[in-house]
């Protein structure tokens, strides 16, 4: 699977009162790049929670932060995936300031679980998104 890069603007509402991304909203950045790479690929949250009922929740998340992103600045955050058991995603994800391989500023490790959007019980990762991920 290739790297998937999404590109966002940190806003005032993003940051401290210094004009510092706050670091929670990492999570928030981390979280839009994954929901666009599930779209790049042709699916989207509401349909998948429809057919084949199933949602994706974050079990488990490690972040590094290595630089601040501050306000105004043009964001690339990058996901790649990879099958981590029979009902859950991991993704590797950073974010860089500007143009890609430009000044990385944090870098992740998320994993999510597959689970059934009526149940909420894990659930085998849907055959249509394995084949876009191996």
């Amino acid at each position: 699977m290739s790297v998937y890069v999404w590109p966002a603007r940190v806003y005032w509402e993003d940051t401290d009162g210094g004009g510092v991304v706050y670091y929670a909203n990492y999570l928030r950045f981390l979280e839009r790049a994954r929901t666009e790479w599930l779209r790049a690929q042709g699916f989207t949250q509401s349909a998948l929670a429809l057919d084949p009922g199933v949602l994706f929740s974050v079990v488990e998340v490690n972040i590094r932060y290595l630089k601040p992103a501050r306000l105004d600045d043009l964001l690339l955050v990058s996901c790649e995936v990879a099958l981590d058991g029979a009902a859950s995603l991991g993704f590797t994800q950073r974010i860089h300031r500007g143009v890609e391989n430009g000044v990385l500023l944090a870098q992740a490790q998320v994993r999510v679980a597959c689970v059934s959007a009526t149940t909420f019980r894990a659930c085998r990762v849907p055959p249509a998104i394995l084949r876009e991920i191996s």
